[in-house]
């Protein structure tokens, strides 16, 4: 009997030891994980890159989407299925098309279009969310900041400010995203490009 009880207290002490250890590799993992996910805000630049210059010359873009913008002439320009993007270093234009079945509200870009800003950018905060009027469609108007991605070649980041513009119509939604290094002045360039828009 006194062999049978050492062996079962052996086996007791065996099992408790691997649910201790057990408990302990999963408390380093919930711990450790959001230490790793969490991106601190990039320190905005004293003398931010990324002005377009008043002479900058635009041209529009006619898009087999069904949409027509003015963009800066010159920047880089990459297609795709759904849209388009340009680009100048730190600057870029983004504009995409999807189908949709009713205009977005502050309520419904808060819900979704918000959310998944916070969940796929880097240290995202949304600063306003607001309807507004451009010159020929009324629109969304999403305003954050984030991180740029890190730089190849100095390994820096630059806290960047943009615009994204949800526009609907006819069961199709534009998203125009303008992005620039937080600070750069680019209000009137901006503003001529989100009145530039149009469906055709």
């Amino acid at each position: 009997m006194r062999g049978c009880s050492r062996i079962r207290r052996y086996f007791l002490l065996v099992l408790m030891s691997c649910f201790a250890l057990a408990a302990l590799i999963g408390s380093v993992q919930i711990v450790a994980t959001p230490a790793m996910a969490t991106e601190r805000p990039a320190m905005p630049e004293k003398n931010p890159p990324g002005d377009i210059p008043d002479s900058q010359v635009f041209v529009t873009y006619r898009s087999p989407l069904g949409f027509s913008l003015k963009v800066p002439e010159g920047w880089a320009r990459t297609d795709r299925s759904d849209g388009a993007s340009f680009s100048d270093k730190y600057n870029r234009i983004d504009v995409s098309v999807t189908a949709a079945s009713r205009a977005p509200t502050v309520t419904s870009a808060t819900d979704s279009e918000a959310v998944d800003l916070l969940k796929a950018g880097r240290a995202v905060k949304i600063e306003a969310i607001s309807q507004v009027k451009l010159r020929s469609n009324p629109a969304l108007l999403i305003v954050y900041t984030s991180n740029s991605a890190v730089n190849a070649v100095t390994n820096k980041q630059l806290r960047l400010e943009s615009n994204r513009y949800l526009i609907y119509r006819g069961g199709k939604l534009a998203t125009l995203d303008l992005s620039a290094p937080l600070g750069a002045d680019n209000a009137d360039q901006w503003k001529l490009m989100s009145d530039s828009f149009q469906w055709r």
